[in-house]
């Protein structure tokens, strides 16, 4: 596809894109009737409005060779005028196969006879671009009921040298830019829109055109950008860190590999406490070398401080420990009491 530079401004000559609701735009119509050119709501290529142009065989509204039913637009292009037309079609899914001429979009002269300088239309299942009624540098295949885009981008002159064409078709680059005679000497040419074709087609033909733009600058008739992939995010920048991402709520953060499990217990807490049996003393827990004092059972006397003369370590002057003599009185006294 050609790239079209990107410009400074742009101006837009004239629109005939029906978006007025009705014919207004354009200069005149010849047709039989108003049902064979029609504004419609559906289907259109853009906006809320595009024309329906039907021909039945024996419509022939100016008395002149072929049916047909076309609007025409008075624009007077002058000598050495340079302009992008850009416009959409659509044939209908019935529309006609006939090895013979149906236009749809021309340039005509304002003499009075012979085919105009620019036509496009259908012959047979091609839709073609005919230049001085002498060559035909572009032709396609017809797709009915999808909506053809062309841009036409022409200098009007009938010097050859002067004169030239260029055509994309929905978007794509089909006819570089070709030097040719776009108007016959000393004639000026206006726009026809809608459906011209032999007199011989005996089928109902419907065309349907839409978004017809005339401007001097390309930016008005080409896109200028492009909307990104839906599903491909935006680049980062390259200085610009990645998004984080935020963990599972019950998922813990992984530990490293060379760092223990963390404890469960504070390590300035005690463990729990466990409550001993009802009926088992608490155990004394001794300091190391302290002696943890016994509190008495009630009615048993508390050991007195030994008589001198006793064994440093507690024990009594008949070799027997104080200490182990009391708890044994407290074992038979708390056996009694299981008893009674």
């Amino acid at each position: 596809m050609s790239v079209v530079p990107a410009l400074a401004s742009a101006e837009i000559v004239w629109k005939g894109d029906f978006e007025t609701g009705d014919r207004s735009q354009y200069s005149s119509t010849q047709m039989v009737s108003a049902d064979r050119l029609q504004v419609v709501t559906s289907p259109v290529a853009e906006g809320k409005y595009a024309l329906k142009a039907t021909v039945r065989q024996g419509d022939d509204p100016i008395g002149s060779s072929g049916n047909r039913n076309e609007l025409v637009y008075m624009g007077d292009e002058a000598v050495g005028s340079e302009y992008y037309y850009r416009w959409k079609v659509m044939f209908a899914p019935d529309f006609p196969s006939v090895d013979t001429w149906q236009l749809f979009t021309q340039w005509h002269h304002d003499g009075c006879c012979g085919s105009p300088p620019v036509e496009f239309f259908v012959y047979g299942e091609e839709i073609r671009l005919s230049l001085n009624d002498n060559e035909t540098p572009w032709t396609t295949k017809l797709t009915r009921g999808v909506w053809h885009e062309f841009i036409f981008h022409v200098r009007w002159s009938s010097d050859p040298k002067v004169g030239f064409v260029e055509l994309w078709h929905n978007g794509q680059l089909v006819l570089p830019k070709r030097n040719v005679g776009t108007m016959y000497s000393g004639m000026k040419n206006y726009l026809k829109l809608g459906l011209y074709r032999n007199e011989t087609v005996s089928q109902t033909g419907v065309v349907y055109h839409d978004g017809f733009i005339q401007a001097t600058r390309a930016e008005d008739v080409f896109p200028t950008t492009t909307p990104p992939d839906a599903g491909t995010p935006t680049p980062l920048d390259a200085g610009t860190p990645p998004p984080t991402v935020t963990p599972d709520a019950g998922t813990p953060p992984p530990v490293d590999a060379g760092t223990p499990p963390p404890t469960t217990t504070d390590a300035g807490t005690p463990p729990p406490t466990v409550t001993p049996d009802a009926g088992t003393p608490p155990p004394a827990t001794t300091d190391a070398g302290t002696t943890t004092p016994v509190v008495p059972d009630a009615g048993v006397t508390a050991p007195t401080t030994p008589e001198p003369g006793a064994a440093p370590d507690g024990c009594s002057s008949t070799g027997g420990s104080l200490a182990a003599l009391s708890l044994l009185g407290l074992l038979g006294l708390a056996r009694a009491r299981r008893r009674a």
